[in-house]
């Protein structure tokens, strides 16, 4: 069994903004399916090549995340090995992909609540570049609207996304990491 959060932030103003990339992937890789709720998250299960998969996006806001994660991996009971986290990363060119595993926040303020939830960072985090643009106060730029071109952009890497997603093994990750980062 997989759990793969999507990070981002709940309502309509936040849908387009950069910080929602992680609710984006998950909304397009899902499609039209309905969302439960539970544990102050959106989830859906979906069986992934023989494997039960469930996709999160948390409600809580994206500072607050650990909470939701915490909550969805202490009643699946999933080792930390099982997780996968998507989300956007300022020091990334717009459209880069990095796989990440067992490694610091590194500034993201929602995956530091994550770390500190579950006392651990040996966890898959798939980061998706969204740059940064040093004129704009970073918390004004993350929370600013995709162009029409950069959501293009978007559709175009979601297929790696959907990729690494679905053929995640952590016994084999370097293999996923060789080939996508």
């Amino acid at each position: 069994m997989k759990l793969v959060f999507g990070l981002g932030n709940p309502g309509s103003e936040y849908a387009n903004t950069r910080h929602n990339i992680g609710f984006i992937m998950l909304d397009d890789y899902i499609g039209e399916y309905k969302w439960s709720k539970k544990f102050n998250g959106l989830y859906i299960e979906k069986n992934i090549n023989g494997e039960k998969y469930v996709f999160v996006k948390p409600l809580s806001f994206m500072n607050l995340s650990g909470g939701v994660v915490s909550s969805f991996v202490n009643y699946y009971k999933v080792s930390y090995k099982d997780i996968i986290v998507i989300h956007d990363d300022l020091d990334l060119p717009f459209g880069k992909i990095r796989i990440k595993v067992n490694s610091s926040a590194g500034g993201h303020n929602g995956v530091k609540d994550i770390i500190k939830s579950l006392n651990t960072q040996e966890f898959m985090r798939i980061k998706v570049g969204i740059s940064n643009n040093k004129n704009i106060d970073t918390k004004d730029y993350v929370l600013g609207n995709f162009s029409k071109s950069d959501l293009k952009i978007i559709k175009d890497i979601e297929k790696e996304v959907f990729e690494i997603i679905e053929n995640f093994d952590y016994d084999n990750i370097d293999s996923l990491m060789n080939k996508y980062n």
